[in-house]
């Protein structure tokens, strides 16, 4: 191992004091969590160290690695971290064929719903090579490409005279100048913590808005797949914090498919406010009991793109292909207006928890109305 870790925790809260460099949030404190030796790691071995950190009372948790592969354990502990206030942030991912071919997606953890997904720029401003592009999970980018950070001095010792031990300027030729996204999801996690040293009252998904939406477009107009919404602005996003009104809080996350996902609703008459975001939360998904002859109605009102789905008692997931999957789905909204409305009578036989799944299928994002009522 070369401190992979280690320069990454330094990036983010490396202290002022006359040596090496500052990070962004240097008063922050640290906890480091092992998963590996190299920069590839097991998503379990990554998610194991998400529960871990989360019930040890860490409120960012910063991922540099990549995994070859998911699995819902990795998603469940993310799950639990957002809905117990952590922002996650994770670089988006270096191709195996940098700096000529860049992968057309971000790799996991980054693109996994509720993380923030990092990529990175020069000192010029344009995007490296070796970053990877995504045009839906790219969140935000920040400076990744010739970055002035720390090594482990038995790398740096080979090079004796050079003043700065320990650092990457005194490294081997392939680490004088670091690069790579890794380097950048850093800053990103310290201006996550800056923001809520401000507002501790914020919850993850406020702070992930304000942290993008406040961001310097920087390539092609609005999203993109190079940059997200642009390189990273803390300025910017403190006073978006301060001022308002504030990204609505969604109460309802992470209920983002059927099954245990979900989440279940009491009662004859209910109205739900939240949120969606074509970006980071596409479907958010609910369970509402129907006896047999019980008639459901359901409205919707919410962004444009927005739809209304009603799906079996049973359904373990809603997004997908398959012949089985769409045989589990009862009735959809016809039209992706902004105001949709659905209405079904259960069958005899037909006891259960229904799902009620609202998805946007269009880009944008923001608040919904979604009320029900049986009869």
């Amino acid at each position: 191992s070369y401190g992979h870790g280690t320069g990454e925790a330094r990036d983010s809260v490396a202290e002022a004091n006359n040596e090496g460099d500052v990070g962004t949030c240097p008063d922050c404190q640290v906890m480091h969590l092992r998963v590996g030796d190299s920069f590839i790691a097991d998503v379990n071995d990554f998610a194991q160290a998400v529960l871990f950190g989360t019930d040890t009372g860490a409120t960012l948790i910063q991922s540099a690695l990549g995994t070859l592969n998911n699995s819902r354990f990795a998603q469940e502990a993310i799950d639990y971290a957002y809905r117990r206030g952590a922002v996650l942030v994770a670089a988006v991912g270096n191709a195996d064929g940098a700096p000529s071919r860049p992968w057309p997606f971000a790799s996991y953890p980054a693109a996994l719903p509720h993380v923030i997904g990092v990529s990175a720029l020069a000192r010029d401003g344009s995007v490296p090579s070796f970053s990877d592009r995504d045009k839906i999970l790219n969140d935000i980018a920040a400076p990744g490409d010739d970055i002035f950070s720390t090594l482990p001095r038995a790398l740096t010792a080979a090079r004796p005279a050079c003043v700065n031990q320990g650092y990457s300027d005194c490294g081997p030729d392939e680490y004088r100048h670091a690069q790579g996204t890794s380097f950048a999801a850093p800053q990103v996690t310290a201006a996550a913590a800056v923001l809520r040293a401000a507002r501790p009252d914020l919850r993850a998904g406020q702070v992930m808005n304000l942290l993008t939406r406040s961001a310097t477009d920087v390539g092609p107009p609005l999203r993109d797949a190079l940059t997200g919404w642009g390189r990273l602005d803390v300025t910017a996003a403190l006073a978006a914090a301060e001022s308002y009104p504030l990204p609505p809080a969604d109460a309802y996350e992470t209920n983002d498919d059927a099954g245990g996902r979900s989440r279940r609703l009491w009662g004859r008459r209910r109205v739900i406010v939240a949120t969606v975001d074509y970006w980071d939360d596409q479907t958010d998904v609910y369970q509402v009991r129907l006896r047999p002859g019980e008639r459901l109605v359901l409205s919707l009102r919410g962004p444009t793109g927005s739809k209304l789905i009603l799906w079996q008692p049973g359904t373990e997931r809603v997004e997908g292909f398959s012949i089985d999957l769409q045989r589990r789905q009862i009735v959809q909204s016809r039209s992706h207006r902004a105001a949709e409305r659905l209405a079904y009578r259960a069958p005899v036989g037909g006891e259960g928890w229904y799902f009620v799944q609202v998805k946007l299928q269009e880009p944008g994002s923001g608040p919904y109305r979604l009320e029900f009522s049986k009869s």
